[in-house]
Formats: C-alpha cells, sequence, structure tokens
C-alpha cells in the first residue's frame, strides 16, 4: 500500500482527493499533479495566496517520481480560488508559481 503508480495514488498523502475525473469549478479544488519533469519531486506546497507563509507538505514523507502523479484536494474551507505552488525536486531546483487559479484547474503539470 506504500507504493505509488502511475495510475493512482495511494491514500496518505495529505488532502488526498478521490473524486473521479470532471471538469473544474469553483466549488471543486482537486487537482491532479502530474510529474513531467526528468527528477524525482521531493515537496509540494499549496498556500493560499494571502498567506505569508508555506503551508505543510502535501506530499508528505513520500516523492512522485517523473511520470508518475497525484490527485489533491485543494479545498482549505477558505472558498478561494487563487493558491501559490512551490515544487521541489531532487536535483536541489525549486520552482514556484504564483497565483494559479485551482478552480479553474483540473491539472497542474510539475517541471523545472
Amino acid at each position: 500500500m506504500n507504493t505509488i503508480s502511475k495510475t493512482s495514488l495511494i491514500a496518505g498523502l495529505a488532502f488526498l482527493g478521490l473524486a473521479a475525473t470532471r471538469p473544474a469549478s469553483a466549488d471543486d479544488r482537486h487537482i491532479q499533479l502530474d510529474n513531467e519533469s526528468g527528477n524525482v519531486v521531493v515537496s509540494f506546497y499549496a498556500s493560499e495566496v494571502r498567506s505569508a507563509s508555506w503551508e505543510g507538505d502535501i506530499l508528505g514523507a513520500r516523492v512522485l517520481p517523473p511520470g508518475y502523479f497525484a490527485r489533491i484536494n485543494l479545498d482549505e474551507g477558505s472558498g478561494h480560488c487563487y493558491f501559490d505552488f512551490k515544487t521541489r525536486f531532487s536535483n536541489g531546483s525549486t520552482v514556484v508559481r504564483r497565483n494559479v487559479n485551482v478552480c479553474t484547474l483540473d491539472r497542474y503539470t510539475l517541471s523545472e
């Protein structure tokens, strides 16, 4: 149960969303993280844009290898749609994307 497959990510991720694929809407803050980089994602953070600090690592103790995906729920109860994302890769690089509208997004591709 601790393995990651290309078709699903087993429970254990914080904020894991188990919803069927459907069009994004303001009420749906589930997104699929697709790792299309050449490196393992070692951490992924998503914080509402008005937050002064990053929330906890959504992946926790797990990692996201290249070619794999995770489905997560970013609904933290505020009803806000705009989040900042921070991704750390196994090669030490970090990518930050600001003002991502998760209410209109159903997939987010991780790359460097």
